[in-house]
């Protein structure tokens, strides 16, 4: 008998949606529901950068699916600034964001090597990354993490090595704030012929050392990922790019643009003046670094040991009892604060909690 049960992949329910439980209890606090689990900016985006959205007179017409030249230079000239690279606007394209980017990356890849079925990704890391994989009908393969919450290469399964159609990192990591050695890690897909997908949507937010992208190390096979959502407050702009390797990004620029994957015109005008500005930037950064700190003490009233991690502005603590829901369970009571249970970032890493620290503490 033929079963009614669809088949093919089903998709998981979505971490944050498995919080209800946790924001019912934060709820009843005298001081009502922070919720620090979504890293979702909630400091206004700049009013320059919001007011160019109505200056920009590209309404009409479809703007360039790899962005405007103007967009391109502004991003290429921003990433040189900070991470000291020496990239042109012919070395980026524009992305929608960059999680649409994450998710689909490995589908794409596939289109061009179908013999390839693996995608490598750091035990404790950003759900998508994995999702992305199993979207694309590929392996989800962890590679184990060190005692500093960076990604061990030697521990890479050489059969998985050939067999993969990319690696990826995120330097500073989400959720632990670690850094990889991002030379290294250069070098190993090179050698292998595996590109390396980095992540660095955190580049600015670094606390015991200098912004770094992987491009200062050569462009061939390896792209960087970036995005404006964290830097400027300005997630709902969707806008970021990739940038790196030649034949990738022409490879990559001819799919989406049949896809149609395009930011809008508005918003690429509004993105460049995010890009041109650094002050809104400085700011925030004390912004977050006065929120970590102050989430550090309180923690460590409560008797949790929490430290200030390389980058990023989430905080990575070890539950007292090793069970990352009961954790967050008690913040929610005790302080009224939602956090992500460390199970949402890799099934090694559910005796953690990430705090997102997008809002202030104060009074908790």
């Amino acid at each position: 008998m033929a079963s009614d049960t669809p088949s093919g992949f089903d998709p998981p329910p979505h971490p944050y949606d498995r919080l209800d439980e946790i924001k019912a209890l934060a709820a009843q606090h005298p001081l009502g529901l922070l919720n620090l689990s979504i890293g979702a900016p909630h400091d206004p985006a700049p009013p320059h950068v919001v007011a160019a959205l109505s200056q920009s007179d590209q309404e009409r017409g479809y703007p360039p699916a790899h962005g405007t030249p103007a967009y391109r230079a502004a991003a290429a000239a921003w990433l040189n600034r900070v991470a000291g690279t020496d990239i042109a606007a012919a070395d980026v394209l524009a992305t929608v964001g960059s999680k649409e980017l994450v998710a689909g990356i490995p589908h794409w890849l596939r289109l061009q090597q179908p013999e390839l079925d693996t995608v490598l990704y750091p035990a404790i890391s950003y759900p998508t990354y994995a999702m992305g994989a199993m979207m694309a009908g590929c392996r989800a393969v962890a590679v184990p993490v060190d005692s500093e919450w960076r990604m061990d290469l030697g521990a890479i399964d050489p059969d998985d090595a050939a067999r993969a159609l990319c690696i990826w990192n995120a330097s500073p990591g989400n959720p632990t704030g670690a850094m990889d050695d991002l030379e290294a890690l250069a070098e190993w897909g090179r050698a292998r012929n595996v590109p390396v997908l980095s992540d660095e949507c955190y580049i600015e937010f670094t606390w015991d050392r200098e912004p770094e992208s992987i491009l200062q190390y050569g462009l061939d096979g390896v792209l960087a990922v970036h995005s404006l959502s964290k830097r400027s407050n300005f997630a709902g702009g969707r806008a970021g790019f990739i940038a790196g390797d030649a034949h990738l990004l022409e490879f990559l620029g001819a799919v989406r643009q049949h896809s149609g994957l395009i930011i809008a015109g508005p918003v690429q005008h509004a993105a460049i003046a995010a890009y041109e500005d650094g002050d809104h930037v400085t700011a925030q950064r004390e912004i977050y670094r006065t929120r970590m700190e102050a989430m550090i003490k309180r923690l460590a009233e409560l008797g949790v040991d929490c430290e200030m991690p390389s980058g990023g502005f989430y905080l990575w603590a070890k539950a007292p009892n090793g069970d990352g829901w009961d954790f967050a369970r008690t913040l929610a009571t005790e302080l009224g604060v939602v956090v992500s249970p460390g199970e949402f970032y890799g099934n090694v890493s559910d005796g953690y909690v990430r705090f997102a620290m997008v809002q202030d503490v104060d009074g908790r």
